[in-house]
């Protein structure tokens, strides 16, 4: 397959890596890597070593620009791993062009205008899922939230309903960790852009009788127990993908998401939208150029590609399920943990990127190989999750099961069984 990425941040670095140093990537017969800043590219390439991967210029704002490269190099799969305000254009270059589509964050949201904490206006991902019939005729598919979380914390989600229960009350998601970055107070660990957006956009929750609706930024704070040594963390509501995926392809009763967010870094968010540093509507002049306070912010605010050398602890993604199996109330949560030091060793980024890497990575591999098959507008619960459970452990990620116990959870903190597949029974 011949695979086009646009943007070599992180995670396309992080992309890259796992597929070279995957042992069973015949499958890839060209990757792309694509950025505005050629040296970024080269230098991703570069650690890659492989002559399958390289480096072009791409402006991934424009259509002439994507659609050059998809001809030059005849690409069959673009992955998008920039930042979201570029996904209408190349979700609908993908399109025009007849190739796949691969995202980690979906096309964003818009407030509601006059009850933005009450109720949804434009939902994440709204604009992607109304050109389904399209891309279906068309016959090409688009596989939008592809990431961790969105996207394998989905894989598990749906790995629970074909396991480990007859019936779902609630499909929770659950982010948390216990990473500190010595010497600074408050860092942001990934995408500076995207972390403001889902932090400080209403939170979005999905209920059976009432369907999607909002709630105050940070709302519903509770403490949730993560395996792996992490512990106990506070997390709280945030705007997420899998509140509007999952409803679509699960039946279930309730879904919601929360990320683990210090109540510091909540105060310094609230303190950069009260001075509007937030604002990506408008823009200020600075010398001969227009730039938007957020990606203004973007640029002078510490990376997170600089902070993560110094960056030490774990980070758990996950989705925590309760229901019922053979008649017996059920809580379990599936889980996959990071180790930040242990990934810069191996692929030179931090945990944060890394991990949110091992979905596109795994399901690139998966399309590329025939097994997940299909065309339209798709989250990854469309698919069967057992081949991303196996893929998961070759790729150096796998995941575990951690049956919850609201009162008892520390004496399970050991007890994770991490999930083995068998590819060939496919159970």
């Amino acid at each position: 397959m011949n695979i086009l990425v646009i943007g070599c941040g992180g995670v396309g670095q992080s992309v890259a890596m796992l597929i070279q140093r995957n042992p069973n990537n015949r499958w890839l017969t060209r990757m792309v890597m694509a950025d505005y800043d050629i040296a970024r590219a080269e230098e991703v390439v570069k650690g890659a070593g492989d002559p399958r991967f390289i480096a072009e210029t791409v402006d991934a704002g424009s259509s002439e620009s994507i659609t050059a490269l998809i001809q030059k190099y005849e690409i069959e799969f673009v992955l998008n791993v920039v930042a979201p305000h570029f996904n209408e254009v190349i979700f609908d270059t993908c399109y025009e062009n007849g190739v796949g589509y691969m995202d980690c964050a979906m096309t964003l949201s818009k407030r509601h205008p006059e009850k933005p904490y009450e109720q949804t206006h434009v939902k994440l991902g709204d604009y992607q899922f109304e050109r389904d019939d399209a891309w279906e005729k068309k016959g090409i598919l688009a596989l939008v939230g592809s990431g961790v979380e969105p996207g394998l914390s989905d894989v598990f989600a749906k790995y629970a309903e074909k396991h480990l229960f007859d019936e779902i009350d609630e499909i929770n998601v659950r982010d948390g960790d216990n990473y500190v970055v010595p010497g600074k107070g408050v860092s942001f660990g990934f995408s500076i852009w995207t972390t403001i957006e889902e932090c400080l956009n209403p939170p979005v929750i999905w209920e059976k009788e009432k369907g999607w609706f909002t709630t105050e930024s940070f709302s519903e704070p509770e403490e949730f127990f993560f395996p792996g040594g992490i512990g106990r963390v506070e997390v709280v509501n945030v705007e997420h993908e899998e509140v509007l995926l999952i409803p679509r392809y699960i039946n279930c009763k309730r879904v919601t998401f929360k990320y683990g967010i210090s109540k510091e870094f909540r105060t310094m968010l609230k303190n950069l939208e009260a001075l509007g540093m937030d604002k990506t509507d408008k823009k200020v002049r600075l010398g001969s150029s227009e730039i938007t306070p957020r990606d203004f912010l973007s640029i002078v605010a510490p990376s997170p590609l600089e902070t993560a050398h110094l960056m030490v602890g774990k980070g758990c993604a996950g989705t925590w399920i309760t229901g019922s199996k053979d008649g017996l109330p059920r809580s379990v949560y599936v889980y996959q943990i990071a180790d930040n030091q242990e990934c810069l060793l191996k692929y030179g980024t931090s945990s944060v990127v890394a991990q949110t890497a091992v979905g596109p990575a795994v399901m690139l591999d998966l399309i590329a190989n025939g097994i997940w098959t299909g065309a339209g507008v798709h989250g990854p619960e469309f698919f069967d999750p057992d081949p991303v459970l196996v893929k998961m452990k070759e790729y150096g990620f796998p995941a575990a099961i951690h049956e919850k116990d609201s009162e008892y959870d520390e004496q399970y903190q050991r007890d994770s069984i991490f999930i083995e597949m068998n590819p060939e029974a496919g159970d």
